[in-house]
């Protein structure tokens, strides 16, 4: 399947590719997008646009992806199942292609009762599963959910994300296999921080033969401080952050943590580039895009192949 994204011609031509991200702002500020996006030009292959992370709201994910194609880098748009039903969410896959968006992750969503609306209502019509099977039939039998035709369908490079730290853990790679069977095309991982359990999972889907199916993308977020790293321990769901990665941060002399916690992604990412299974690395660098042209420089993935 040739979908016309970038992402995918990297991934298919056997490179090891780079993924960056940036959160919309919570207001109307293009220039915010540019901004940021700025940091990002030339040093990943496709940058994801988040839809309503932790359920607060932001700018539109389509709108800052075209913000984006505006200047001249590649959105990866996301799609949270927990705001709109299958009729809202086919639609807006057909306009955010025909608008040049090449590439969607597909997401169930934070529940509402971690963001600014609380009392929101859920909509939850299809969950992150049953939308890969959707853009995938739109994209590859021309069909609606409904089963109408598609006049012309939507040529995307299908993505979701999976989280290898999730209990029960034995569960996690089978999980992963769902949405391979579901139509996937490329994943990318919860940040990892425990990279012990994260070979335990690589080796589990290289021995089930899922690496062979599927690109998936390994999730790296440097750690900026003492107190992210512990928040992120005891508050995130599903986060696994070993105590020795707060053991180090706090090892390192004053005033000298961040660069603690970017020497430690940069570590991250060599091992990952020689990791059998692993085709590439989506930095969440959360809110430190201009940290980014800095970590890929270090971690040796400039200049970005063109292809």
């Amino acid at each position: 399947m040739k979908s016309g994204s970038n992402l995918e011609k990297v991934l298919l031509a056997g490179h090891f590719a780079f993924t960056g991200e940036l959160g919309p702002p919570r207001g109307t500020s293009a220039e915010e997008v540019r901004q940021k996006a700025s940091f990002l030009k030339d040093h990943v292959d496709a940058v994801n646009i988040t839809d309503n992370q932790t359920a607060v709201v932001r700018m539109a994910s389509w709108a800052a992806s075209l913000i984006l194609l505006q200047e001249g880098l590649e959105p990866n748009y996301q799609m949270v199942c927990r705001d709109r039903n299958r009729l809202a969410m086919q639609s807006d896959i057909l306009g955010a292609y025909a608008l040049g968006i090449r590439n969607m992750l597909c997401l169930s969503g934070d529940h509402v009762k971690f963001g600014d609306h609380p009392t929101a209502k859920g909509v939850f019509d299809i969950d992150s599963m049953q939308l890969i099977h959707t853009v995938k039939r739109m994209r590859d039998e021309g069909k609606f959910l409904g089963g109408a035709d598609v006049e012309h369908p939507p040529r995307i490079f299908i993505g979701a994300a999976s989280n290898p730290f999730a209990d029960p853990f034995e569960w996690r790679v089978h999980r992963l296999a769902k949405k391979i069977s579901a139509g996937v095309d490329f994943v990318q991982t919860q940040c990892i921080y425990n990279m012990e359990k994260f070979r335990t999972f690589i080796k589990m889907a290289n021995d089930m033969g899922l690496t062979e199916k599927v690109y998936i993308l390994a999730g790296v977020t440097p750690m900026k401080s003492v107190g992210m790293a512990n928040y992120m321990k005891s508050k995130v769901p599903g986060m696994d952050v070993p105590d020795d990665v707060i053991k180090r941060l706090k090892g390192a002399e004053k005033g000298k943590v961040a660069e603690e916690g970017i020497k430690m992604a940069c570590e991250q990412i060599e091992e990952f580039k020689t990791m059998k299974g692993v085709a590439g690395v989506h930095l969440m660098a959360i809110e430190w895009e201009h940290k980014v042209p800095e970590i890929a420089e270090r971690a040796g993935v400039l200049p970005r192949p063109k292809v």
